[in-house]
């Protein structure tokens, strides 16, 4: 499979600079110096990442968790079957019935989405599951014939929860920690599969949990199932992440399990959790602040710095920064009283400030202006923009961090990087920008025409992928691979195990 190459420089729309006052203008210089990542720091990054990566597969473990997933190799393409998927995300819940064809790498979907009310993300953990249940349950009644779904039969289901979960199963799931703004009582420390089985069962939905996915692992296999040189899977959206297959020879603290030391494991990495020790990331008091006040401060540092959910918010906290300095004075004379309810402003608008396509941002003003009840002079939008190009392309660098230390520690010289999420797909250049820190940290010149480490758009990972796992552990187990298969849950879909 053949990708257009990305341009060799990164996308930037600065335009004409010459009507903004010295005095602005040095604030502008001030951002660049502060949101500007050099390849020193990079390479830094990198180096660290690596060891972090390590330490994660070992006995004693590290701040990167590397949970081992228990999915167990790469899809051939020939699987077959139809499985629900489930995907329970940062802000919406989607149910997939998804159909694997005959035909090599080729699927059927059929989808619905549902939107996760504020209530549930900080209610009881019933609360959570109930809906969901009756989500799926008016997914079927919607989509089949039957009123009684007790006559479709016991359906597989690939579960994807994307919060960080040890798995000492595929079917098994405890929740380390709620992420992306989740703060659910009575989960953590759990078991999230019969929790969610058994409000399925008390909402009288046949679906049987074969599988529990991140969304991540989910992207590296269905991105593997239709494009074969796919090693990486990442979501660079609400939150960051990425998987990719590790030998169980490989992962010291399985050794206890004595597998097979050429067994391909996924490891979901949950790589959000990069650097808490404040090593080497270059972090500002921005970053220190969204930490110090966020539910869980001193934890998932590298993806507060990345991830979409804080890039509006670091907007904000600077916008109001140069308003409150008197050498600044940011909309000068003006109420911001909107403009100062934490998150307010979302990856949307900085998204929306750098596609402006007028060289007077007409469209930044008219944004400011009824979203924020802000009027601006042309030079305070030049700066916003610039603003705005600065937090995006230090997110698009600092992530390009995290797939280079995979590959350095994999020795992948070219392979495909399958990448799903909001500011992957939307935000834009990101894809260039990070395409661009790659390029120099792999040292590729411009006698290189192809990169040959390209990140590009995932197949549908939390929907397909999940189905896919479903798949593969259902045949997996059929040819008597029962690692990491739960030997105490009954499941009518999982035979008994020997």
């Amino acid at each position: 499979m053949q990708y257009l190459v990305s341009p060799r420089r990164t996308p930037s729309r600065k335009g004409s600079m010459h009507d903004v006052p010295k005095e602005l203008m040095a604030t502008i210089h001030e951002l660049e110096k502060l949101f500007t990542v050099e390849i020193s720091t990079l390479e830094a990054i990198v180096t660290r990442f690596i060891s972090e990566l390590e330490r994660g597969l070992s006995k004693e473990g590290g701040t990167i968790p590397m949970n081992p997933t228990w999915v167990i190799g790469y899809p051939t393409g020939d699987e077959s079957g139809t499985f629900l998927a489930l995907d329970i995300g940062g802000t919406n819940l989607r149910v997939c019935e998804v159909e694997l064809v005959d035909e090599k790498g080729q699927f059927e979907i059929y989808q619905s989405k549902y939107r996760l009310p504020d209530s549930i993300k900080v209610g009881h953990g019933d609360q959570l599951w109930d809906y969901m249940a009756e989500c799926v349950k008016g997914f079927l009644l919607a989509n089949h014939d039957e009123s009684d779904l007790s006559k479709l039969g016991e359906i597989p289901l690939g579960f994807t929860f994307s919060y960080p979960c040890e798995q000492n199963a595929i079917d098994h799931g405890i929740l380390q920690r709620w992420t992306k703004g989740f703060d659910i009582d009575d989960v953590e420390g759990r078991d999230v599969v019969p929790l969610f089985e058994a409000a399925l069962e008390r909402k009288g939905v046949p679906a049987k949990i074969v599988a529990l996915v991140n969304d991540t692992t989910g992207t590296l296999i269905a991105s593997a199932y239709t494009d074969d040189q796919t090693r990486i899977g990442c979501i660079f959206g609400t939150g960051c992440n990425a998987a990719y297959m590790e030998e169980a020879g490989c992962i010291p603290k399985l050794d206890h399990l004595k597998l097979d030391p050429t067994l391909p494991i996924a490891i979901n990495c949950e790589w959000g959790a990069f650097d808490n020790e404040k090593l080497v990331l270059p972090r500002t008091k921005y970053d220190a602040h969204i930490d110090e006040t966020s539910p869980r401060p001193g934890q998932q540092l590298f993806e507060k710095m990345v991830a979409g959910l804080y890039l509006g918010e670091i907007f904000r906290l600077v916008l109001i920064d140069l308003h409150n300095r008197e050498d600044v004075h940011l909309f000068a004379y003006q109420n911001i009283s909107k403009l100062e309810t934490p998150f307010s402003l979302d990856a949307s608008v900085l998204s929306d400030v750098e596609l402006d396509p007028w060289e007077n941002l007409m469209e930044v003003q008219a944004l400011f202006e009824q979203r924020l009840g802000i009027d601006t002079t042309e030079p305070e939008r030049k700066l916003i923009r610039r603003l705005a190009e600065l937090i995006g392309t230090r997110a698009a660098r600092l992530s390009a961090c995290g797939v280079a230390a995979i590959c350095k520690k994999k020795g992948y010289e070219s392979c495909h990087v399958g990448a799903d999420g909001s500011v992957f797909n939307k935000y834009p250049h990101f894809p260039e920008r990070q395409a661009a820190a790659l390029r120099e940290l792999f040292g590729w010149g411009p006698e290189v025409k192809v990169d040959p480490i390209q990140v590009v758009p995932a197949e549908d990972g939390s929907g397909v992928g999940a189905a896919l796992i479903a798949a593969l552990t259902l045949k997996r187990i059929k040819q008597g691979i029962t690692a990491g298969v739960s030997r105490k849950r009954k499941n009518s879909l999982i035979p008994p195990l020997p």
